[in-house]
């Protein structure tokens, strides 16, 4: 029971680690007008408060398994809390948009080796059945901590202010920093590795995931490959990542164990995780967006209006506990994916006057079965590789969550860019005279509008101005609903993956790494 509680206290502090790293992906997606104002920031630039964080995060975690073995776990995790702790002083004193910026990225970089290393320390403290637990608890924190990002920050910037956003992780990054040192013992640090390390990989690594996180995330803006810039990144990502490949394949010592994608049960986990994270990240997307543009929300309400799908996730964890030690995690995981795709379903149903009571029930179908979509492939992925191999390929497993959550959020976009335009260019070519129910509309708008402005033309003009943005507000709210469909899409054609991976039977010791 002593060497149980003792494997739970470090694991603990770790899994805070990982929360705040993940929770700050998303805190900011409803505060984002209020921190533009704060900072007298263009429309164009304040999206940068998320992308920065995106891709310093989406280049580090790879890494992460490589500094490891370099600086051993708790060195690692304890600089990187620490230094993420720094970084999110430094967001909350950012005196302009190009500094928030600069500081986020750093925030990004710095926190994010705390994500994969949870994940392969869980393989080292638990043993047996204890890992499904362990998963739980892993699978959980990863798709509740980005749901709950907006929450938490629509309730702090509407109470405080936006600072406190980045104010509140000094608390427990200092926690996890001080808790890590003193608890966590998994493995000693070979700075030796440096010597020998795969600089070229690494700096191929980091251009090809860097830039193709810029094309992911701007490409809609720009209207994509029309725009120069997003042109030549997408082909230096390309040409670098096809460089990383084949360097990595034949170099002795990769930074990444692109290897054990011969491993059937990690490449299923990986291509489902991928799928899960477009489903996870998307969904905290359009939500806000919607409640916020379409509905006129604020940060607080939209924060309630989301609040239910954390609420189902949490319920979540106990059932899958319960039943993961009974039912094979395939069919558990089969499940939570299928769920997941009937959720979007549901969500396609959208009207523009949706608000917290008619986004219950297809958020609750949401959240529920969230940690059965995550915590299988944890166990199922990760677990079928030798512990030899686990913290290389760790980095892997979860940048391509992240990477399916940017990939997500980039075709969401241009889904919503393009099928605003058609929708309201249908909805505005049947507004015409012959059009009864527009004509009744428009004179009911003109009468009550001359009232006030005392003009018949100025009232005519001010009444189109009326009915375009009512047209705009459908074709908008049509366009949200067919972003969810082709969520809907991705988990409808990926669900049946499930089928290809095998059981895997936990090993009775806790798994060690030689050095």
């Amino acid at each position: 029971m002593a060497s149980a509680f003792r494997g739970v206290l470090p694991f603990g502090v770790m899994c805070v680690g990982m929360f705040v790293a993940l929770l700050d992906i998303q805190i900011v997606a409803s505060s984002l007008a209020d921190i533009g104002g704060g900072l007298s920031a263009a429309q164009d630039d304040i999206s940068w408060v998320q992308t920065a964080y995106l891709i310093a995060e989406i280049i580090m975690i790879p890494l992460s398994g490589w500094l490891t073995r370099v600086f051993s776990t708790r060195w690692l995790f304890a600089a990187s809390a620490l230094g993420f702790t720094l970084a999110s002083m430094l967001c909350g004193v950012a005196w302009n948009i190009d500094s928030m910026i600069l500081f986020r990225g750093l925030q990004g970089l710095l926190g994010a080796s705390m994500i994969p290393t949870v994940f392969t320390s869980s393989f080292h403290y638990f043993e047996g059945p204890r890992r499904v637990y362990a998963a739980a608890v892993v699978g959980s924190i990863a798709s509740i901590a980005p749901t709950l990002g907006p929450v938490i920050g629509g309730w702090i910037t509407d109470t405080l202010d936006w600072q406190w956003l980045f104010y509140i992780n000094v608390i427990p990054g200092l926690f996890v920093t001080a808790g890590v040192v003193w608890l966590v013992d998994i493995d000693k640090p070979d700075l030796s590795l440096l010597r020998g390390a795969d600089y070229p990989g690494i700096a191929l690594m980091a251009i090809a995931l860097g830039t193709l996180e810029y094309v992911l995330e701007e490409g809609a803006r720009w209207n994509w490959f029309s725009d120069a810039t997003i042109r030549d990144c997408a082909w230096i990502s390309g040409i670098a990542g096809v460089l990383f490949v084949v360097r990595s394949l034949t170099y002795a010592q990769p930074v990444v164990d692109l290897r054990a994608l011969g491993n059937r049960n990690f490449t299923v986990g990986c291509i489902l995780s991928f799928v899960t994270g477009i489903g996870i990240f998307s969904t905290i997307y359009l939500t806000p967006l919607f409640l916020g543009y379409v509905r006129g929300f604020s940060a607080w309400q939209t924060g309630l209006a989301v609040f239910s799908t954390g609420v189902a996730s949490l319920i979540g964890v106990p059932i899958y506990v319960a039943l993961g030690r009974r039912i094979d995690l395939r069919w558990l995981m089969m499940f939570g994916l299928a769920s997941f795709g009937l959720s979007m379903w549901s969500f396609s149903y959208i009207t523009h006057d949706w608000g917290s009571g008619e986004l219950l029930i297809p958020q609750v179908l949401r959240g529920l079965p969230q940690v059965f979509a995550v915590a299988p492939s944890v166990t199922l992925g990760l677990g079928s590789l030798p512990p030899a191999r686990l913290k290389y390929a760790s980095g892997l497993f979860n940048m391509m969550r992240n990477l399916g959550g940017a990939v997500g959020i980039a075709v969401c976009g241009a889904v919503l860019n393009d099928r605003t335009n058609l929708h309201f260019l249908n909805i505005a070519s049947n507004l015409t005279p012959a059009n009864g129910a527009m004509d009744n509309l428009m004179a009911g708008l003109a009468a009550r509008l001359t009232t006030v402005l005392g003009s018949v033309p100025a009232a005519h003009l001010a009444a189109l101005e009326q009915l375009r943005d009512l047209a705009y507000r459908e074709a908008a709210t049509m366009a949200y609903a067919d972003a969810f469909r082709t969520i809907m899409l991705a988990f409808l054609l990926t669900t049946p993956l499930v089928l290809l991976l095998q059981k895997v039977d936990p090993p009775k010791a806790p798994a060690t790494e030689g050095h």
